[in-house]
Protein backbone atom coordinates (compact mmCIF):
# COMPACT_ATOMS: atom_id res chain seq x y z
CA UNK A 1 0.00 0.00 0.00
CA UNK A 2 1.23 3.38 -0.94
CA UNK A 3 2.09 4.97 2.72
CA UNK A 4 0.04 8.24 2.00
CA UNK A 5 -2.96 5.56 1.62
CA UNK A 6 -1.82 4.22 4.67
CA UNK A 7 -1.05 7.44 6.48
CA UNK A 8 -4.67 8.91 5.23
CA UNK A 9 -6.24 5.59 6.70
CA UNK A 10 -4.43 5.46 10.31
CA UNK A 11 -5.47 9.52 10.58
CA UNK A 12 -9.26 8.56 9.88
CA UNK A 13 -8.88 5.43 12.36
CA UNK A 14 -7.67 7.52 14.97
CA UNK A 15 -10.33 9.85 14.95
CA UNK A 16 -13.08 7.49 14.79
CA UNK A 17 -14.05 7.66 11.11
CA UNK A 18 -14.59 5.21 8.86
CA UNK A 19 -13.30 4.79 5.10
CA UNK A 20 -12.89 1.75 2.46
CA UNK A 21 -9.52 1.05 0.22
CA UNK A 22 -10.55 1.05 -2.77
CA UNK A 23 -7.95 -1.58 -4.92
CA UNK A 24 -8.66 -2.40 -8.55
CA UNK A 25 -7.43 -6.10 -8.52
CA UNK A 26 -6.58 -5.67 -12.55
CA UNK A 27 -4.71 -2.27 -12.25
CA UNK A 28 -3.46 -2.52 -8.71
CA UNK A 29 -4.00 0.82 -8.51
CA UNK A 30 -5.86 1.83 -5.02
CA UNK A 31 -7.76 5.24 -3.85
CA UNK A 32 -9.33 5.64 -0.64
CA UNK A 33 -13.24 6.29 0.12
CA UNK A 34 -13.89 8.74 2.58
CA UNK A 35 -17.27 7.76 4.41
CA UNK A 36 -18.67 11.34 3.81
CA UNK A 37 -17.24 10.69 0.11
CA UNK A 38 -19.28 7.62 -0.40
CA UNK A 39 -22.23 8.93 -1.65
CA UNK A 40 -21.03 11.23 -4.40
CA UNK A 41 -18.70 8.31 -5.66
CA UNK A 42 -19.13 5.62 -8.84
CA UNK A 43 -19.26 2.70 -6.42
CA UNK A 44 -21.67 4.17 -4.31
CA UNK A 45 -24.31 1.82 -3.22
CA UNK A 46 -21.25 -1.45 -3.32
CA UNK A 47 -19.30 1.17 -0.87
CA UNK A 48 -22.05 1.89 1.24
CA UNK A 49 -23.23 -2.14 1.72
CA UNK A 50 -19.62 -3.49 2.49
CA UNK A 51 -19.43 -0.27 4.84
CA UNK A 52 -22.90 -0.92 6.57
CA UNK A 53 -21.60 -4.60 7.02
CA UNK A 54 -18.65 -3.68 8.32
CA UNK A 55 -16.89 -6.33 5.80
CA UNK A 56 -14.20 -6.25 3.27
CA UNK A 57 -14.03 -8.64 0.67
CA UNK A 58 -14.04 -8.40 -3.61
CA UNK A 59 -16.83 -7.50 -5.52
CA UNK A 60 -17.89 -6.89 -9.22
CA UNK A 61 -18.17 -3.77 -11.42
CA UNK A 62 -17.92 -3.07 -15.00
CA UNK A 63 -17.16 -6.24 -15.80
CA UNK A 64 -13.75 -6.24 -13.44
CA UNK A 65 -13.10 -6.83 -9.74
CA UNK A 66 -11.89 -4.75 -6.40
CA UNK A 67 -10.94 -5.51 -3.48
CA UNK A 68 -12.80 -3.46 -0.65
CA UNK A 69 -11.40 -3.21 2.32
CA UNK A 70 -13.33 -1.70 5.12
CA UNK A 71 -12.04 0.02 8.04
CA UNK A 72 -15.23 0.90 10.78
CA UNK A 73 -14.96 2.33 13.73
CA UNK A 74 -15.97 -0.61 16.89
CA UNK A 75 -19.37 0.66 17.95
CA UNK A 76 -19.45 1.95 21.02
CA UNK A 77 -22.91 1.55 23.42
CA UNK A 78 -22.79 4.52 26.16
CA UNK A 79 -25.39 3.26 28.85
CA UNK A 80 -27.01 5.72 30.81
CA UNK A 81 -28.04 3.96 33.97
CA UNK A 82 -26.25 0.64 36.01
CA UNK A 83 -28.88 -1.08 36.39
CA UNK A 84 -29.65 -4.85 36.39
CA UNK A 85 -30.23 -4.21 32.41
CA UNK A 86 -26.86 -3.43 31.81
CA UNK A 87 -25.36 -5.96 33.70
CA UNK A 88 -27.11 -8.81 31.39
CA UNK A 89 -25.80 -6.42 28.74
CA UNK A 90 -22.42 -6.24 28.84
CA UNK A 91 -20.85 -9.28 28.22
CA UNK A 92 -23.38 -9.61 25.12
CA UNK A 93 -21.80 -6.51 23.65
CA UNK A 94 -18.34 -7.90 24.27
CA UNK A 95 -18.94 -10.69 22.68
CA UNK A 96 -19.98 -9.10 19.50
CA UNK A 97 -17.04 -7.06 19.67
CA UNK A 98 -18.98 -3.68 20.66
CA UNK A 99 -17.20 -1.65 23.29
CA UNK A 100 -19.58 -0.71 26.36
CA UNK A 101 -19.73 2.55 28.32
CA UNK A 102 -21.56 2.96 31.81
CA UNK A 103 -22.85 6.22 33.28
CA UNK A 104 -24.79 6.63 36.43
CA UNK A 105 -23.92 9.19 39.09
CA UNK A 106 -25.36 6.45 41.81
CA UNK A 107 -22.27 5.43 43.13
CA UNK A 108 -23.97 2.55 45.05
CA UNK A 109 -24.82 0.74 41.35
CA UNK A 110 -21.96 2.30 39.05
CA UNK A 111 -18.94 0.36 40.61
CA UNK A 112 -16.49 -1.58 39.34
CA UNK A 113 -17.57 -5.22 41.47
CA UNK A 114 -21.19 -4.72 39.36
CA UNK A 115 -19.50 -3.72 36.21
CA UNK A 116 -15.92 -5.59 35.87
CA UNK A 117 -13.69 -4.84 33.33
CA UNK A 118 -15.87 -1.92 31.88
CA UNK A 119 -15.63 1.72 31.74
CA UNK A 120 -18.21 2.66 34.46
CA UNK A 121 -18.25 6.58 35.02
CA UNK A 122 -20.24 7.82 38.46
CA UNK A 123 -20.87 10.99 36.78
CA UNK A 124 -23.82 13.15 36.04
CA UNK A 125 -24.26 12.67 32.15
CA UNK A 126 -24.38 16.12 31.71
CA UNK A 127 -20.64 16.44 32.78
CA UNK A 128 -19.53 13.08 31.30
CA UNK A 129 -21.03 12.76 27.87
CA UNK A 130 -19.03 16.11 26.85
CA UNK A 131 -15.34 14.46 27.81
CA UNK A 132 -16.59 10.94 26.31
CA UNK A 133 -18.29 12.43 23.02
CA UNK A 134 -19.81 10.80 20.51
CA UNK A 135 -20.09 9.96 16.88
CA UNK A 136 -22.36 7.86 14.10
CA UNK A 137 -20.72 4.84 15.58
CA UNK A 138 -21.66 5.52 19.19
CA UNK A 139 -25.14 4.32 20.51
CA UNK A 140 -27.13 5.72 23.55
CA UNK A 141 -28.82 3.67 25.77
CA UNK A 142 -31.32 5.66 28.42
CA UNK A 143 -32.03 2.38 31.17
CA UNK A 144 -32.37 4.45 34.74
CA UNK A 145 -36.03 5.35 34.68
CA UNK A 146 -35.28 8.23 36.27
CA UNK A 147 -35.83 12.12 34.64
CA UNK A 148 -33.28 13.52 36.04
CA UNK A 149 -30.63 11.25 35.02
CA UNK A 150 -32.30 9.69 31.38
CA UNK A 151 -33.08 13.64 30.32
CA UNK A 152 -29.66 14.79 30.94
CA UNK A 153 -28.24 11.90 28.54
CA UNK A 154 -30.81 12.53 26.23
CA UNK A 155 -30.10 16.64 25.40
CA UNK A 156 -26.70 15.69 24.62
CA UNK A 157 -26.98 12.53 22.65
CA UNK A 158 -29.92 14.19 20.11
CA UNK A 159 -27.26 17.23 19.68
CA UNK A 160 -24.72 14.20 18.77
CA UNK A 161 -24.42 12.29 15.93
CA UNK A 162 -25.10 9.11 17.48
CA UNK A 163 -26.83 6.55 15.29
CA UNK A 164 -28.91 5.21 17.36
CA UNK A 165 -30.62 6.46 21.06
CA UNK A 166 -32.90 4.41 22.62
CA UNK A 167 -34.94 4.78 25.94
CA UNK A 168 -36.65 2.87 28.83
CA UNK A 169 -40.66 2.81 29.58
CA UNK A 170 -43.93 2.72 28.14
CA UNK A 171 -45.86 4.84 25.62
CA UNK A 172 -47.18 6.86 28.47
CA UNK A 173 -43.61 7.65 30.07
CA UNK A 174 -42.50 8.15 26.76
CA UNK A 175 -45.18 10.32 26.40
CA UNK A 176 -44.41 12.66 29.30
CA UNK A 177 -40.48 12.10 28.16
CA UNK A 178 -41.39 13.86 25.05
CA UNK A 179 -43.36 16.67 26.45
CA UNK A 180 -40.14 17.47 28.75
CA UNK A 181 -38.01 17.13 25.38
CA UNK A 182 -40.10 19.81 23.73
CA UNK A 183 -39.91 22.05 26.67
CA UNK A 184 -36.18 21.93 26.12
CA UNK A 185 -36.70 23.07 22.29
CA UNK A 186 -36.48 19.92 20.46
CA UNK A 187 -38.83 19.16 17.50
CA UNK A 188 -40.67 16.31 16.30
CA UNK A 189 -38.13 15.47 14.09
CA UNK A 190 -35.34 14.51 16.33
CA UNK A 191 -37.40 13.08 19.01
CA UNK A 192 -38.31 11.04 16.69
CA UNK A 193 -34.41 9.70 16.44
CA UNK A 194 -35.42 8.04 20.06
CA UNK A 195 -35.98 4.34 20.28
CA UNK A 196 -38.61 4.04 22.53
CA UNK A 197 -40.27 1.82 24.02
CA UNK A 198 -36.13 0.52 23.55
CA UNK A 199 -35.74 -2.71 21.73
CA UNK A 200 -37.01 -4.69 19.84
CA UNK A 201 -40.34 -5.99 20.30
CA UNK A 202 -40.41 -10.06 20.94
CA UNK A 203 -42.41 -10.42 24.46
CA UNK A 204 -38.79 -9.54 26.64
CA UNK A 205 -39.72 -9.77 30.16
CA UNK A 206 -36.02 -10.58 32.32
CA UNK A 207 -32.97 -8.10 32.09
CA UNK A 208 -31.54 -10.63 29.76
CA UNK A 209 -34.13 -10.68 27.46
CA UNK A 210 -34.10 -6.91 27.40
CA UNK A 211 -31.13 -6.54 27.03
CA UNK A 212 -30.91 -9.35 23.81
CA UNK A 213 -33.71 -6.78 22.58
CA UNK A 214 -32.19 -4.20 22.80
CA UNK A 215 -28.67 -5.34 20.68
CA UNK A 216 -30.96 -7.17 18.55
CA UNK A 217 -32.22 -3.38 17.73
CA UNK A 218 -28.92 -1.88 17.28
CA UNK A 219 -28.11 -4.65 15.18
CA UNK A 220 -31.23 -3.92 12.70
CA UNK A 221 -30.12 -0.16 12.51
CA UNK A 222 -26.34 -0.86 12.25
CA UNK A 223 -26.54 -3.55 9.53
CA UNK A 224 -29.62 -2.75 7.59
CA UNK A 225 -30.51 -0.24 4.86
CA UNK A 226 -32.65 2.40 5.31
CA UNK A 227 -35.84 0.69 3.99
CA UNK A 228 -35.08 -2.22 6.20
CA UNK A 229 -34.31 -4.46 3.78
CA UNK A 230 -31.43 -6.87 4.01
CA UNK A 231 -27.74 -5.95 2.29
CA UNK A 232 -27.88 -7.79 -1.11
CA UNK A 233 -32.16 -7.59 -1.43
Amino acid sequence: MDLSLLSRLNEERAHRRAAVLVTDLQTHTQRLVFESEIARDPLSALLSDALRMGKSGVVETEGHKVFLTVQAPVLRIIAIGAVHISQALVPMAKQLGHDVIIVDPREAFASPERFPDVAVHAEWPDLVLPKLGADRYTAFLMLTHDPKIDDAALNFALKSHAFYIGALGSRKTHGKRIERLQALGFDEQAIKRIQAPIGLNIGAISPAEIALSILGEITAKLRLKPDGAKIGN
